[in-house]
């Protein structure tokens, strides 16, 4: 499938392949029609986090230049995982990227004239796996973040990314280091229009992580652990869905981690917490909580397809993405979007 290369300029000017897993029913659907494919009583979870600046230019005491990009905080206030690019920019396929050498625990990196950190830990994972403690912490280290940062991104793009770009119109707290991009569509007016189909909206905070890195160790064990937060407004909307027999649609893979790793952490019921959510979910996971999903086009062979075939069968998913090749649709976090409901 072709990847879409920038942000719409109207989101709903995207398209929605609607699929059933039930009866195997393939629909193209107007997106301006969304809240038409829920039922009234439906609860939509959304994940709200905003999106960082986690991609930084940095060198190393040698001189060699080299990209950070963050993949999440790893305890305390300045203590960050992060995965290691060698030379070169996001104009160049991951997978090409080259590595870089190697930093031992310790080694230290400056980002601009008024930013250092050391590495703290190397993953037995990948040498590219690091842990980096910053020389600042709280307010100084978030401002020097969104000063030398920028949006990830990767080849399929045509042009440089603004943070407004990776953004959701309802975004909050600053979690994430990739955009959830399946509620990219949900706008002012979409949200207005569910609600006014009798949908409720509730959300969780759940930082999506990196999709890829080129290394193949580390994209095999992704996505990596990642800071999730239920509330308690959640846990009473969900209890309130399904004691009247309504359905709960997830908006984003995110969003069906951050709500499945809570509940398989509470024996099968959902609670308030915030954690680390490191639960992978594919082919033969029970879905405990999430009915429906609203996602992306995701190809096979990645982790994010791997979560579909918990939804939907793997067969199923073929199809739908063989539809959408055959009619244009296009991929990648900017691209159109598939909605696993039955009817």
């Amino acid at each position: 499938m072709k990847p879409a290369t920038r942000p719409r300029p109207a989101a709903l000017e995207a398209r929605l392949l609607r699929v059933d897993p039930v009866s195997w029913a393939i629909r193209d659907v107007a997106l301006e029609r969304l809240a038409a494919q829920f039922r009234p009583g439906d609860l939509l979870v959304l994940n709200d986090a905003a999106t960082l600046p986690a991609s930084l230019a940095a060198r190393a005491e040698d001189g060699a230049t080299l990209e950070v990009r963050l993949a999440g905080p790893a305890g305390g206030n300045n203590t960050w995982t992060a995965v290691l690019f060698g030379e070169g920019t996001w104009r160049t396929r991951t997978e090409h990227r080259a590595a870089p050498r190697p930093l031992a625990r310790g080694a230290a990196l400056a980002f601009g004239d008024d930013l250092g950190a050391r590495v703290s830990a190397v993953s037995t994972l990948s040498p590219r796996l690091v842990q980096l403690t910053f020389d600042r912490d709280d307010e100084a280290l978030w401002s020097a973040l969104y000063r030398h940062g920028r949006p990830v991104q990767y080849s399929h793009l045509a042009e440089d990314l603004d943070l407004w770009d990776v953004q959701t119109s309802f975004a909050g707290r600053p979690w994430s280091v990739e955009t959830p991009s399946a509620a990219r569509p949900l706008n002012t007016a979409a949200l207005a229009g569910l609600r006014a189909h009798g949908v409720a909206i509730a959300s969780v905070t759940h930082a999506a992580g990196l999709s890829a890195t080129g290394d193949v160790a580390i994209d095999r064990a992704l996505p990596l652990p990642e800071r999730s937060e239920v509330p308690a407004d959640t846990v009473e909307a969900v209890a309130a869905a399904r004691e009247r027999g309504e359905r709960v649609i997830a908006a984003g893979t995110s969003t069906v981690r951050a709500l499945e790793a809570n509940a398989l952490a509470h024996g099968g019921a959902l609670r308030a917490a915030c954690g680390m959510a490191g639960l992978r979910i594919g082919s033969g996971f029970v879905p405990r909580i999430v009915q429906g999903l609203l996602t992306g086009m995701h190809e096979a062979g990645t982790s994010h397809f791997e979560l579909l075939t918990a939804f939907a069968p793997r067969t199923l998913l073929g199809l739908a993405l063989s539809h959408a090749r055959d009619h244009g649709y296009v991929g990648e976090e900017f691209g159109d979007a598939m909605l696993l409901l039955n009817y």
